[in-house]
């Protein structure tokens, strides 16, 4: 029997089918490539939908805390930033201050307020956030037991700042970048441009992206940030 293999039974033995073989592979293939690369999509969407998800913002007093130990400027206007020394979305914050600082020089008295939760100690606040701030010019840093002075200030958000006039009135409050541990110009820094140069702007409140204050379990350094 021509194109036929004969056993020693008799029957007629087929030839394997290479071709066939071939082609469930590559389908098996494709298929699997289809599915990593949703996967890879889904992710990239999540990430950057999370990049963009603000913080609480919270409510500061329109008025500065007679309470408060950070200390109010007669003359300029008085900046405080509260921050997580251990939020990494906050190191974008700290460049965006420097930058801030850099610009209007001399305009503001600004300080950074680091909370350190009951129980930790001063290495566990010593970040390098916490060396970041300390090197930016003009910035006083200050430890914040228990969240004392961000309670004061109704701030809930790493990052969010919070600008005085001379006599005490708020005048700005929000984050200084455009999404979490993202650099780069943003509304919050042009805005606080704007009002030490003395120029009109109706924005006086923007979105805060970093890690919650007072959330039970403190992010880590290298992290992603949590809501």
């Amino acid at each position: 029997m021509r194109g036929a293999v004969v056993c020693s039974g008799g029957q007629p033995k087929s030839r394997p089918t290479v071709g066939g073989s071939l082609v469930d592979q590559a389908g098996g293939m494709t298929i699997a490539s289809v599915l990593w690369l949703g996967a890879v999509v889904t992710v990239m969407v999540l990430l950057i939908a999370y990049s963009h998800s603000p913080g609480n913002a919270g409510a500061p007093p329109t008025n500065w805390p007679a309470q408060s130990q950070v200390p109010l400027d007669l003359i300029r206007p008085t900046l405080v930033m509260f921050a997580h020394p251990r939020c990494p979305c906050t190191r974008s914050s700290l460049g965006e201050l420097e930058l801030l600082l850099a610009r209007c020089p001399e305009r503001l008295s600004a300080h950074v307020v680091f909370i350190r939760p009951a129980g930790t100690s001063e290495d566990w606040l010593k970040t390098d956030l916490w060396r970041r701030a300390n090197s930016i010019p003009g910035v006083t840093v200050h430890f914040d037991n228990g969240g004392a002075e961000a309670r004061r200030f109704h701030s809930e958000t790493s990052g969010q700042v919070l600008l005085y006039e001379h006599r005490g009135r708020l005048i700005f409050s929000g984050g200084i970048t455009i999404a979490r541990g993202h650099s780069g110009d943003n509304p919050g820094r042009s805005t606080i441009v704007a009002l030490l140069e003395q120029e009109r702007s109706n924005l006086i409140k923007t979105p805060v992206f970093g890690c919650s204050l007072f959330e039970a379990s403190s992010p880590q350094e290298g992290s992603a940030c949590s809501k």
